[in-house]
């Protein structure tokens, strides 16, 4: 008997589903590789970024209060702006989501008139009440006309879409570079230049915003050093590597990030408020792992892809497309299987494992969401977790691992829960 094959048999994995799991790695192995290259790349730039900012252990004195002259904070700022090839960053706790760093600058830089054209099609729940809810908080609500461009039939950006969008008033192009709860495929660095070029043939003075979320550190370049203006993350995905507690960042060009700090707290008082809390460490030790952890999540991404495709289900992206983010769709087109499937990622991970997860409303959607994250960062996305909204086809995104193994390990139990499909 396989020793290696113990190893999992003793965690309830079949032969079955072993060999299959086996096979599936050896398909990607190319793919692999070319993970470990984007790794080393940026793994190297952010030490260098951490060298060219200067960062000392005074970087970690706890501060309170207001916040001015946070040393450890502007340190922090400096080696974010650096490791994503930006000219200035914003990186702070008190944001508390994606959703919440992507409101604060929407409502920062959109004023009544304005127009804000967003070109990869309606954005994922969580922001859509921003765009045009019926609170008066919402954008619409403001004054701020929206225009909405689908990706084309083969799913790639609508550039002369784009061109025929844009006007004198297009005060902002929006998009959006992973998936969502969406079929579409991530946009990749060559995607992010060709936004840029149409933009620019109609309004160069048009700000170029791109959701950075699930994408940092996927691609050997950033959306910044495509042509982007602006970028906006989670520090709970790609760049906390599952060390940082929570916050947000931007980055992009200095003067935007003065601007969006003024909307972040009160004009005249910008970025200069705001205690670390103590929590630079964290921050810092989480930007610094972010490239090793992402490659990890990335290699599980595709062996999932691989060994579901084998099995008979249908993925996207597929196990050697190349990728924008670390989000996996599996498709599974019956409600049992997504709970299945989510119930045993759960207990594949390190916490909560004993915990049963099941569809439930959530904030910002408008059905039931069931949501797997046994994660250290409770609600963390580079630490593996599977979610999905209770409605057809029945979509399963998967994300995160900080080790592969684990991520193998919740991929191989899943499918011994929900079996092979039919097209096997």
């Amino acid at each position: 008997m396989n020793e290696r094959y113990t190893w999992y048999e003793r965690r309830g994995i079949s032969r079955q589903v072993f060999d299959c799991s086996e096979k599936a790695l050896e398909k990607v192995q190319d793919a692999f590789l070319e993970v470990d290259r984007v790794r080393e790349k940026r793994q190297l730039e952010v030490l260098d970024a951490f060298a060219a900012s200067y960062v000392s252990e005074s970087a970690f004195i706890h501060k309170t209060g207001y916040g001015y002259d946070d040393a450890g904070r502007e340190q922090t700022e400096a080696v974010f702006a650096r490791a994503l090839g930006a000219e200035d960053a914003l990186v702070r706790t008190q944001f508390a989501s994606g959703t919440h760093v992507l409101a604060t600058c929407l409502r920062a830089l959109l004023s009544p008139g304005d127009e804000l054209l967003i070109v990869t099609g309606t954005p994922y729940d969580s922001l859509r009440m921003t765009l045009d809810g019926p609170s008066r908080q919402s954008l619409s609500a403001r004054g701020v006309k929206i225009k909405i461009i689908d990706l084309d039939d083969h799913g790639d950006p609508d550039s002369e879409g784009i061109k025929g969008a844009i006007t004198d008033k297009t005060r902002m192009v929006y998009a959006q570079k992973s998936r969502g709860y969406s079929d579409r495929r991530s946009l990749l660095a060559s995607d992010i230049r060709r936004i840029r070029e149409a933009i620019h043939e109609k309004n160069k003075d048009a700000i170029f915003f791109v959701d950075h979320c699930y994408s940092e550190f996927a691609e050997m370049t950033e959306p910044l050093e495509e042509g982007a203006d602006l970028i906006a993350g989670s520090l709970i995905k790609n760049p906390g590597s599952g060390i940082a507690p929570g916050g947000g960042y931007v980055a992009g060009k200095h003067k935007l990030i003065e601007e969006i700090s003024e909307g972040m707290t009160a004009v005249g008082v910008g970025r200069h408020v705001g205690p670390s809390f103590g929590m630079t460490r964290l921050l810092l030790q989480g930007l610094y792992f972010a490239p090793t952890v992402v490659a990890s999540a990335m290699k599980g991404a595709i062996h999932l892809a691989s060994l579901f495709q084998l099995a008979g289900y249908e993925v996207l992206p597929a196990p050697l497309d190349p990728r924008g983010d670390i989000v996996q769709l599996v498709r599974l087109e019956a409600p049992e299987k997504l709970e299945i499937f989510c119930q045993a990622i759960q207990a594949a991970s390190p916490v909560d494992a004993f915990v049963t997860p099941i569809p439930a409303p959530m904030p910002g959607y408008d059905c039931d969401v069931i949501m797997a994250s046994g994660s250290f960062i409770q609600g963390s996305t580079i630490e593996l977790s599977a979610d999905g909204p209770l409605r057809p086809p029945y979509d399963v995104f998967v994300q995160g691992g900080l080790t592969f193994e684990n991520a193998r390990l919740g991929a191989m139990l899943a499918l011994e829960r929900i079996g092979f499909g039919d097209r096997r």
